[in-house]
């Protein structure tokens, strides 16, 4: 439910997203050595993992709790998890099966009905980390055999799929498919507390030589009934991807405004080769839009998005596609969007360009953080990678990036702020109102500390001694023989900080 105060905001994003352009606040990177304001993600995967049906309950509640705690130790502070692999679930839904990833078997329950995306996301907000929901849209089956449980749409539609390099995919040109994905975001944003819907780059799917897409059905009923010619083909596909982001988004914003929608393509946009003004990148290799039919730029334009994260897997000098020209190509067309990076860790890390890649990307001005593929490798810790986030890149905790572009307002001051003896302990506490269903109110709190007579800059990261959403912390009392200075500030749910208030204490 919207409350009063939020409707004008909610109508201000609609009239963006159904307008033909929007302009955008760029996101400010600090200067300095060390970011405070990053987005530091990691991608854990569903699909094809054979793990889960393995687990009880107890013991993925576990393993779950463990993973989390190691990668807020390496400075993550987002969980991306796919929860929709195959139109099927990771969490409880009258509307898609349970997934085979899950249970072994599609539409199986697991004991308990135990909802894995209902535990993280809690778990997730525990540790001040976000969760974002990962669908992948069109698919329903990844090679073809998949066994679909009874209450499967595809059982009850057919005729809305098609088959296409043993994929079975929803037609990307029937209405029927977009408003039954919006459908399935719908359900999720209303009942989950999720911070934002993220898809990966599987729209059309990536083309087979030789195989054409099975798409003349749709395309005579819909493409050349809206004046498409045959030559135009690959338009329409386009406008039907196109239409399907911009729904979600405005599906998005009806049931929970604050909710960001983000999207992390494939990693080259187009080769210059294929623009006639030669604006594509100065690579050789598949491209979103001509081949995966994904305006990605333009949904950045438009406001349809409200990050990217291109998936710019390849290494430094890679002779097809150059690490170095990719980031600096996304760079120059961030279009005033929140651009963050997609990172290969075992490619990265075999390579041992880990260091370079941290430096190049932190030295550009619109690229504003990092998201990691896969979450395991950082878990193994492979090539020490997890110890170089923890003592090099993210040394230092970082608050996710503002998104202004959706709310740019600081929540209002923390209230009451005072030290008192506890059986815990020496407490800093204070006041503030928040509320679940208003994201302009305080979602967390970060505490400063400072030498007594040491100047207050919010800016360094390395002040920061706490991020939380608990309204008290536990002090390092060492009887009171030195004075320190505490500055609590309050974040919204789109990241706005405020400027806090101060204490002075004796530790």
């Amino acid at each position: 439910m919207i409350t009063k105060h939020l409707h004008w905001f909610l109508i201000a994003l609609l009239c963006a997203v159904t307008s033909c352009k929007t302009t955008q606040q760029i996101p400010q990177q600090p200067t300095g050595k060390e970011a405070k304001r990053e987005f530091r993600g990691a991608w854990i995967q569903t699909a094809f993992q054979g793990e889960y049906k393995d687990m009880t309950p107890a013991q993925m509640r576990k393993d779950f709790v463990r993973k989390l705690n190691y990668l807020q130790k390496c400075g993550i502070n987002a969980i991306v998890f796919q929860v929709r692999p195959e139109a099927d679930a990771f969490y409880k839904s009258d509307i898609e099966p349970w997934s085979r990833f899950y249970t072994g078997q599609q539409g199986l329950a697991p004991a308990g009905n135990f909802d894995v995306m209902a535990f993280l996301i809690e778990e997730c907000h525990k540790r001040n980390m976000e969760f974002h929901a990962w669908l992948n849209p069109y698919r329903a089956s990844t090679a073809g055999n998949t066994r679909f449980a009874d209450s499967h749409i595809y059982n009850k539609h057919p005729e809305w799929f098609v088959t296409y390099n043993k994929q079975i995919l929803f037609d990307p040109g029937l209405p029927e498919s977009r408003q039954f994905i919006c459908r399935v975001v719908r359900d999720i944003v209303s009942r989950y507390d999720v911070d934002a819907i993220h898809m990966d780059d599987y729209f059309y799917p990536y083309p087979a030589a030789g195989m054409p897409f099975p798409d003349d059905k749709s395309f005579r009923k819909y493409g050349l009934n809206k004046g498409y010619t045959a030559a135009q083909r690959g338009d329409w596909r386009r406008e039907n991807v196109n239409t399907l982001i911009r729904e979600i988004k405005r599906t998005i914003l009806l049931a929970k405004p604050w909710v960001r929608f983000g999207i992390s393509p494939f990693g080259i946009y187009r080769n210059k080769k294929s623009t006639p003004d030669g604006s594509g990148s100065d690579t050789n290799g598949l491209q979103n839009y001509d081949d995966l039919y994904a305006d990605v730029t333009r949904w950045v334009k438009e406001g349809w998005i409200d990050y990217n994260i291109p998936q710019i897997y390849w290494e430094i000098r890679h002779s097809a596609a150059d690490y170095i020209t990719l980031i600096k190509w996304w760079d120059k067309n961030a279009n005033g969007g929140h651009l963050y990076i997609g990172q290969d860790v075992a490619r990265t890390m075999k390579a041992g360009q880990l260091t370079r890649k941290m430096r190049y990307e932190r030295a550009l001005p619109h690229v504003s953080g990092n998201c990691f593929w896969p979450a395991n490798e950082i878990l193994w810790n492979n090539q020490g990678v997890a110890d170089s986030l923890k003592r090099n890149y993210h040394r230092y905790p970082a608050l996710i990036p503002a998104y202004t572009h959706m709310h740019n307002r600081a929540p209002q001051e923390v209230r009451k702020l005072k030290t008192e003896w506890t059986a815990q302990g020496y407490l800093l506490r204070w006041q503030a109102e928040q509320s679940k269903t208003n994201p302009e109110l305080a979602s967390y709190f970060v505490i400063y500390r400072f030498e007594d007579k040491e100047p207050v800059n919010l800016s360094d990261p390395s002040k920061i001694v706490a991020i939380t959403r608990e309204t008290g912390y536990l002090l390092p009392y060492d009887n009171g023989k030195r004075k320190y200075r505490y500055v609590v500030t309050a974040v919204d749910r789109f990241h706005n900080e405020n400027q806090g208030k101060s204490k002075k204490v004796k530790l």
